[in-house]
């Protein structure tokens, strides 16, 4: 059986350290280097927190690619640098699986005709977790029959967007599925600007940031006598893990754009 050759970017990261150990502990994958803000031509297992791995590690994007030739970029970074990864990957012909959020329409529809003009594929992931994803896919059903929902989002204190990826994007997959409507009182006023959250096609959004927090959202539906609450949490960073290691062995057979696990999981 052939390795799957893998470059992870941001390896110094919470993610990133955590798919070190998952590329150094599955048989198919072989981790063949690194892309770091510092430690040029230092290996993995130099530095100080990192798994025992000799892979090179490399400051510069071509280099690495043009010496590694892996078969897959992890990018584990941050979302200005993700986006120039991601069309960095696809241009040498590197496919590219991304859990950096961010994306914009118009960066989804360059990146996707990219992978197409290459025939690779690209997944761009908002959340790694499986039991996010279905919680995304359990509250796309729920709103077929509530109409008034609203999200929270909870995460650490040093993400750097809001809404998160996974809050966007549950949005967007209710929104498929539920008219837009505007929800509370219609004369309903706002003391304190941004008290109702972000809105989507009427869908309220509320980004919660403290320290302690990993990863966690709820989506509240409400109607006549009646709610439902559909909540994900991530206690650790390792249950990322399970949906990089999917979407890696995925991206391996599929010639174009995918944005989100739903879209790869039954």
């Amino acid at each position: 059986m052939n390795k799957v050759k893998v470059v992870v970017a941001g390896p110094r990261g919470r993610m990133g350290i955590e798919a070190l150990h998952l590329m150094k502990n599955t048989e198919n994958f072989e981790l063949v280097g690194a892309i770091d803000r510092v430690n040029e031509g230092k290996k993995i297992s130099d530095v100080e927190g990192l798994p025992a791995i000799d892979a090179p590690i490399y400051t510069d994007i071509h280099t690495c690619l043009t010496e590694t030739k892996p078969d897959v970029l992890v990018d584990l970074t941050t979302p200005e640098i993700g986006r120039l990864h991601t069309k960095t990957a696809l241009s040498y012909g590197v496919r590219a699986v991304v859990g950096t959020t961010g994306f914009s329409e118009e960066d989804l529809t360059e990146l996707k005709e990219m992978a197409e003009e290459k025939g690779i594929g690209c997944i761009i992931a908002p959340n790694f977790a499986i039991g996010a994803i279905l919680m995304m896919k359990f509250s796309q059903m729920a709103a077929r029959y509530f109409s008034d929902v609203e999200i929270i989002e909870l995460h650490h204190d040093r993400k750097l967007d809001a809404p998160s990826g996974t809050g966007i994007k549950t949005a967007e997959l209710i929104s498929k599925v539920r008219e837009p409507k505007k929800q509370g009182h219609p004369e309903e006023k706002e003391i304190i600007e941004g008290a109702r959250g972000a809105e989507f096609d009427g869908i309220h959004l509320h980004s919660v940031r403290l320290p302690g927090l990993i990863a966690h959202q709820e989506v509240l539906f409400g109607r006549d006598g009646e709610s439902l609450k559909i909540r994900h949490d991530s206690y650790n960073r390792a249950s990322f893990m399970s949906g990089v290691e999917l979407c890696v062995n995925t991206v391996m057979n599929i010639d174009s754009l995918v944005y989100g696990l739903e879209n790869i999981i039954e």
